[in-house]
């Protein structure tokens, strides 16, 4: 048999191997393209929104510091939709449960996310109803802004509220939230007490403790019988729980296994309803890939200085000038503090001013009440 004859069998087998491995790379592809588009599918464009914040740009305010973003992250309470309704009747209206403005450095260095109580009394602007009628402007609580005109209405009175350019925004529900933390196979964290709670059905003991989405939901919302009762201790524990699901999703053991992070990616697409620059799987990808150099220790939770409002105790009302010297520096991206007690804060007022100041290279760094991610979960 000649030389050319005692090769062809090798050829043929290098040739079916070749092939093989095309089909395996084209089905692999199709498969990747076709998980792809299921992802960038879930999410939902709010185009009603973008179309109403046109109407108003010249109002608007202008972005001072290029390359920082601000995005307003809310959470809707409604009861509409099967995972939705066990939490109560639907009754046709939606208010925002959760309104936090995430604000993202310019070059990434920092994140902090400014929690704004759901009471905080507020000029709300005459809003564009679903219907295509107006409201009225009202001094109002924040979360009527939701329920008079959707996200647009409530980016428009936070810019109003701040002066801070709204440059993204996200719209979770209940049952989104839920399904998130199910995907990540729950998250931990620590209680001091155990909980004991039948309005939020929950019971759970003291130490360390795994929530599951159904535990997290009732953790995070619960008012009336957590704590001291107030929407300030409601807000502090949504923080803790934030920092806690923010270290869990950038543990390597979640963004590094496509098995786990496939599942935690479709449940928060599905979850979630955002302006059109962020509807895409590529548009949360440029995202998500600022965020995840940012050191646990920059990333910041705390709510903004706040006080019962003088008219109504059951009502919050901004602290000044602490609220706006909070706003100011967002503006202009400069730096923030966080301590988790109060003594902390004061301290630094004692130490460095009577407004918690202190020097930070070529800035004075203002100190909030708050906590990071670093802090988030079990130690």
């Amino acid at each position: 048999m000649s030389s050319r004859g005692r090769r062809t069998p090798r050829r043929r087998w290098v040739r079916y191997g070749a092939a093989g491995a095309a089909v395996l790379v084209l089905g692999g592809a199709a498969g990747g393209w076709a998980l792809y588009a299921r992802l960038d599918g879930n999410i939902t464009p709010d185009e009603a929104a973008a179309a109403e914040l046109a109407r108003f740009e010249k109002e608007r305010p202008t972005a001072l510091v290029r390359g920082a973003q601000n995005i307003l992250l809310i959470g809707s309470d409604t009861r509409s939709g099967a995972d939705n309704r066990r939490y109560g009747r639907d009754l046709g209206t939606e208010r925002s449960d959760t309104t936090i403005l995430l604000h993202l450095s310019a070059g990434r260095r920092s994140a902090t996310a400014v929690s704004l109580p759901r009471d905080l009394m507020v000029d709300v602007p005459s809003c564009r109803r679903p219907d295509g009628s107006r409201t009225r402007p009202a001094f109002a609580m924040l979360n009527h802004a939701y329920e008079a005109g959707g996200s647009a209405c409530t980016i428009r009175t936070v810019e109003k509220l701040t002066d801070i350019r709204v440059d993204h925004h996200v719209v979770v529900d209940f049952g989104g939230f839920k399904n998130m933390v199910d995907a990540l196979d729950g998250v931990q964290i620590c209680l001091k007490k155990p909980i004991h709670d039948k309005a939020a059905k929950l019971r759970l003991p003291a130490g360390r403790v795994t929530l599951n989405g159904e535990q997290a939901l009732g953790y995070v919302r619960a008012r009336k019988s957590l704590g001291d009762g107030s929407d300030t201790d409601r807000i502090e524990r949504q923080q803790r729980f934030l920092a806690a699901l923010a270290k869990k999703v950038r543990g390597n053991d979640v963004l590094l296994n496509p098995v786990k992070l496939y599942p935690v990616l479709d449940a928060a697409t599905s979850s979630l309803t955002t302006d059109p620059g962020l509807a895409s799987l590529r548009g949360l990808y440029d995202l998500a890939r600022g965020l995840r150099d940012i050191p646990t220790e920059r990333v910041q939770f705390l709510t903004v200085p706040r006080e019962s409002y003088a008219g109504d105790s059951n009502r919050d009302q901004l602290v000044e000038p602490a609220a706006e010297r909070l706003f100011a520096r967002l503006r202009q991206d400069a730096p923030v503090g966080v301590a988790r007690e109060a003594r902390d804060i004061s301290r630094n007022s004692t130490e460095n001013g009577a407004d918690g100041e202190r020097d930070g290279g070529d800035s004075r760094l203002p100190v909030f009440r708050g906590n990071t991610a670093a802090e988030g979960g079990c130690r």
